[in-house]
């Protein structure tokens, strides 16, 4: 193993995609049994994320399910990548993690995006429109004054007041400023466009403001990653993702994930067939040999404190197999069962 790799953190994000033939219900306790999975194994954090009215993913409420994954596990940092602030009210926000911290002390991230949501339907459902994301860094700023007892309203915010609770921001875009103003941590993906991810990056780190948060720059870099004992099985591990993605762009709903084997009998317009492949490139797959001079490179390129595995799949056991043999390649296995 690289010594670029040992001193770097591993941790998981999984966004409770629904299967074929599977409920959301079944989804929501696979997360929870892959958090199990991830403590045993040694990973740094396990995270959910936010997404409403998505017919093929089911974690819509990430602080509840964070909830559920902090119960389920013992030492795991358990947090959210991320709660979309813009669409909803800071005080909310602040009380559901000083809820979470209280019940889990030591162990619970607030990771924040400033997305809100994906649809015209879903905005208006919400009570919110595009130009809320615009106020992100106000509605962030106004966050985590809730925590330090600063509000100039006068209403105290029980029980996070007092709390600390590690922010991280979510830099798609002008996150990534947002972030450096606030001095927080940043997570920027996707590993499919490395010189989009590195501008960002040094973005942050020109304009990082030390803060009572962080001292210094911090980087998480997310993105998928799939290791299987061939590249053919690593592939094949994209694969129902990968199409996801193409019938998302070209049907406008994003389903349920197919099994590989379906997908690659099926006839693919020439659109769906490019979006398709352009969904297969550009991540991190392979053997553990291959996967371990990638991320090595990565590493290198990026300067990246820790890397958040995003990969989701419909085979369950392949994927819980590729977690382990990441494990392996990164040496997070050799902290299993530590705090």
């Amino acid at each position: 193993m690289s010594s670029v790799i040992a001193t770097t953190r591993f941790s998981v994000l999984d966004r409770s995609r629904i299967r074929e033939g599977h409920t959301g219900a079944q989804a929501l306790r696979d997360t929870v049994e892959l958090a199990r999975e991830a403590e045993r194994l040694g990973y740094h954090r396990f995270w959910v994320a936010e997404h409403h009215g998505v017919p093929g993913v089911a974690g819509s409420a990430p602080t509840v399910l964070a909830a559920a994954v902090a119960g389920a596990t013992r030492t795991i940092r358990v947090g959210t990548g991320g709660v979309m602030l813009p669409n909803h009210r800071p005080l909310v926000v602040a009380e559901q993690f000083g809820v979470l911290e209280s019940l889990f002390p030591g162990r619970i991230d607030m990771g924040l995006g400033r997305s809100v949501g994906f649809t015209d339907g879903v905005r208006k459902a919400l009570g919110r429109d595009k130009e809320d994301a615009d106020d992100f860094g106000a509605q962030l700023a106004e966050l985590l004054g809730w925590f330090r007892g600063t509000s100039p309203t006068g209403v105290r915010a029980r029980p996070a007041e007092g709390l600390t609770v590690p922010p991280f921001v979510l830099a798609m875009g002008e996150g990534a400023a947002v972030a450096a103003r606030a001095g927080l941590p940043m997570v920027i993906g996707d590993l499919r466009d490395r010189d989009r991810m590195r501008r960002g990056i040094d973005r942050y780190r020109a304009g990082f403001r030390p803060s009572a948060w962080r001292a210094e720059p911090y980087v998480v870099v997310s993105g998928t990653i799939a290791v299987a004992g061939t590249p053919e099985a690593a592939r094949r591990l994209l694969v129902p993702e990968a199409w996801s993605m193409a019938h998302a762009r070209t049907r406008g709903s994003f389903p349920p994930l197919p099994p590989a084997e379906e997908v690659e009998s099926r006839t693919m317009t020439a659109k769906e067939r490019d979006l398709y492949d352009a969904g297969l490139a550009g991540h991190i797959a392979g053997t553990e040999e291959q996967v371990a001079d990638e991320l090595e490179s990565l590493l290198e390129d990026t300067g990246a404190q820790e890397v958040l595995v995003t990969t989701s799949t419909y085979d369950r056991e392949a994927l819980r197999d590729s977690y382990r043999r990441l494990a392996r390649v990164t040496g997070a296995d050799m902290f299993a069962g530590q705090a």
